[in-house]
């Protein structure tokens, strides 16, 4: 099933049990986009703030969320705590 029959599906009130079997698989689609363009943009020299500025939440939420879940070879910049 494409991404747009998932959504069409998830959009379709008529039937709620499928309706909600697709909401779930695009929730899981979107958290394996969102990691792989995190990933992307640390790779391409991108801080934790920037990745933060650009999902719209907190530094702290998106490296909560992803500290422990990126690809560990990405070479990260660490803050320097004075």
């Amino acid at each position: 099933m494409s991404s747009d029959d998932v959504a069409g599906a998830a959009s379709d009130t008529t039937d709620p049990r499928a309706g909600l079997r697709a909401v779930t698989s695009l929730r899981q689609l979107v958290e394996t986009l969102e990691l792989r363009q995190v990933e992307a943009g640390l790779r391409a020299g991108m801080s934790w703030n920037d990745v933060a500025e650009a999902l719209g939440v907190s530094r702290q939420a998106v490296h909560k969320k992803y500290s422990k879940r990126i690809d560990p070879t990405i070479a990260v910049p660490r803050r320097n705590r004075s």
